[in-house]
């Protein structure tokens, strides 16, 4: 499978994409750097919301891996949000992964970021992964899948053990190697096609 990697050199991605490479894929990592992380096939200089560099890696990749965050430095977070809107609006034959947020999970068919207590600084990235899951939900003849951490995702390679669930947490915490786990394993066996679902290490 042919799998390209935005946020390669990231917390996140930077795992998804050495699975990706362990298990025998052919990986594009994409940054702004152009970077080629280790393990990978080739490396793609894109920013994120490059619709040009997006259809060109949709069409020459089986599935398009977005492991992104918005912006974490105060901006504003208009711009991730319209490229994701516009992602989900246009048709590739590459199927999209996405790289959810905890905080747009649920409790008793609540948003996590809508419960009282909820951290401040944590509400901002939250509403923003909420309305980026409301735009796949509304896409209509995308092939996507979104996948969500647990509330607490730390670095640390695979335990051997994940547990998976659907729109509420798994579970209480994560690995980043357990998350990238289940990413291969739902790129490889697709069950949750059109659809968020979450883990968590078990």
């Amino acid at each position: 499978m042919k799998i390209a990697v935005y946020g390669a050199t990231g917390m996140i991605g930077s795992p998804i994409a050495a699975e990706a490479a362990k298990r025998g894929h052919e990986v594009t990592s994409v940054s702004r750097s152009g970077s080629l992380v280790q393990g990978t096939t080739s490396s793609a200089t894109a920013e994120f919301g490059d619709m040009h560099a997006y259809r060109a890696l949709a069409r020459a990749n089986d599935v398009v891996v977005f492991s992104v965050p918005p912006p974490r430095t105060g901006d504003s977070h208009q711009g991730f949000l319209d490229a994701h809107e516009e992602i989900s609006e246009t048709l590739v034959p590459a199927r999209v992964f996405v790289v959810g947020g905890a905080g747009a999970t649920e409790a008793d068919g609540v948003r996590l970021s809508e419960i009282p207590g909820f951290p401040k600084e944590n509400l901002a990235e939250a509403r923003t992964m909420g309305k980026v899951l409301d735009f796949y939900t509304s896409a209509s003849g995308l092939d996507w899948t979104m996948l969500a951490p647990a509330p607490v995702i730390t670095l640390g390679e695979p335990t051997g053990s994940i547990a998976l669930g659907n729109d509420s947490p798994a579970g209480q915490k994560v690995t980043t190697g357990d998350f990238a786990v289940a990413v291969l394993d739902e790129l490889e066996v697709p069950e949750h096609p059109h659809r968020r679902f979450t883990v968590a290490s078990a």
